[in-house]
């Protein structure tokens, strides 16, 4: 802890922890008073996507980060209002003359700090940002004629040469806040207007999310290669939202990682993360709109409300897209694999516009870049480039639906979509006495109706469409799609 009289601010955003912290770590070597701050900016809880699941995450996460500085000795001030109004403000208070940021790339957050950055100057305040949200430093990793990366593999490769910074311990003891400073109070949902709107979420914080990674890397992360692509098991590590908010670092996660396959596959994922804030850092465009030039205003998108209720519901009448869209609903989480199914019927079958997937999504879910929701919403053709990707419910021969028990129909149309070729999902649609292909498609008004029915969706300038005609399946519990609850995966 350095010595003298000088007082530091470390302004905490989505980096909620106190381990592998280096803004934090900065500010305790270069200030005798560090004073720890969150501010609520509307901005950001009101904006375009507003969620109350996320923000109640948010507000767990923060009454853990509170209790871990408590403990060391500090705590965590609240303030709510613009950041370069705010810190300004608390700035005078605490006589402070630098405030620690770890460094964003999201273009909200770019845009936020510039105005913080212009605010602070003014006041005579320093904005010193540090690393701390990835693996490496994602601004700089560029390729040999020093250009950014559009594609994975070869960034992955300057990825896992690219040099590591030292993973910090937890500070043991933090200096108190000074005295006659206002901490404020960390709010709750209903005082910030907002409501839960998941039934069985999961804990924010520092503690579950370590916790969580302790569950994985103490068995399934031995068996990742082979199973994380399984959808009918819990074989992930559904960190996710804990590395949103930064409750984990990445850092130390890579270094606890063990020797073998599936720790290498694990570590891989964590490239990918990097590589969404390389491409979101370099082409913020792509937070707004399609990666590739040739597709943006050039699709003729369908805005069918009561499809996209369907899809958001989970009542379209495919087992696997409909599984997938109901636990969402329910967890605010959902497998990787699922999302890009999702995302592909969404947009390449339903022809609807990513960004109406997007908007859904950023209200229930863990909230992950936008690079990486649109390329699990906009399927491959208007994100990065790979080949055109599809959903192709083929209504192939399965296990005899009488040999099954009651609950089982879905569970083996997931596990065959699992062990399909990309773009293929398959699964047997049969009636609720398992008599075999159920015929007619759906009738269910509140799902999607007809075989025949083409949404309006049609991509201008390419020899494919986007949106091709849907082949109804009947649902795999039930003749009617959302007469029962299905199982989710």
């Amino acid at each position: 802890m350095a010595a003298g009289g000088t007082s530091g601010i470390v302004w905490f955003r989505r980096d909620l922890r106190v381990r592998d912290h280096p803004a934090l770590r900065a500010a305790l070597d270069a200030h005798e008073r560090v004073v720890p701050v969150f501010c609520f900016d509307d901005r950001l809880l009101r904006g375009r996507h507003e969620s109350g699941p996320r923000t109640q995450f948010l507000l767990e996460c923060l009454a853990d980060l509170d209790a871990e500085l408590r403990e060391r000795g500090s705590g965590l001030v609240i303030r709510h209002g613009p950041p370069e109004r705010e810190l300004v403000r608390l700035a005078a208070e605490a006589r402070s003359e630098v405030i620690h940021v770890t460094q964003d790339v999201s273009p909200f957050a770019r845009r936020r700090g510039e105005r913080a950055r212009a605010a602070f100057a003014d006041a005579g305040v320093e904005l010193r940002p540090h690393e701390g949200l990835n693996a490496v430093d994602v601004r700089s990793i560029e390729t040999g004629q020093g250009r950014p990366y559009s594609v994975f593999s070869p960034f992955h490769r300057k990825w896992l040469e690219t040099p590591r910074r030292e993973v910090l311990e937890a500070p043991r003891e933090l200096p108190p806040l000074p005295s006659g400073l206002s901490k404020g109070r960390i709010p709750s949902l209903e005082a910030l207007g907002l409501a839960q709107e998941v039934s069985d979420p999961a804990a924010g914080g520092e503690g579950q999310a370590r916790r969580a990674l302790d569950r994985f890397l103490d068995g399934r992360i031995h068996e990742y290669t082979d199973t994380h692509d399984a959808l009918d098991a819990d074989r992930t590590s559904r960190l996710s939202p804990y590395l949103h908010f930064g409750c984990l670092s990445v850092r130390a996660i890579e270094e606890r990682l063990p020797r073998g396959k599936g720790p290498e596959a694990f570590r891989r994922q964590l490239c990918w993360r990097d590589f969404y804030h390389h491409v979101l850092h370099h082409f913020p465009r792509n937070a707004r709109s399609e990666f590739q030039e040739r597709y943006r205003g050039k699709i003729r998108w369908s805005y069918a409300e009561k499809r996209f209720e369907a899809w958001c519901e989970g009542r379209t009448g495919y087992p696997l897209v409909d599984a997938g869209m109901r636990q969402l609903r329910r967890e605010g989480w959902m497998h990787n694999r699922a999302r890009l199914v999702v995302g592909s019927f969404l947009t390449k079958d339903l022809g609807i516009d990513w960004r109406w997937g997007e908007r859904w999504f950023m209200r229930l879910a863990d909230r992950r870049r936008r690079g990486q929701q649109q390329r699990e919403l906009a399927v491959d053709r208007v994100g990065w480039d790979g080949p055109p990707a599809r959903l192709s419910p083929d209504l192939q021969p399965g296990p005899p639906p009488g040999a099954l028990r009651p609950g089982q129909r879905l569970r083996v149309a997931i596990r065959a979509g699992a062990r399909a070729g990309a773009g293929q999902v398959h699964a047997r649609a049969v009636d609720d006495a398992g008599r075999g292909p159920a015929r007619g498609g759906m009738r269910d008004r509140r799902g999607l109706s007809g075989p025949d029915r083409r949404p309006q969706g049609r991509a201008r300038g390419s020899p494919r469409a986007v949106s091709r005609p849907l082949t109804a399946v009947a649902a795999l519990q039930g003749r009617q799609s959302g007469t029962q609850p299905m199982p989710t995966p």
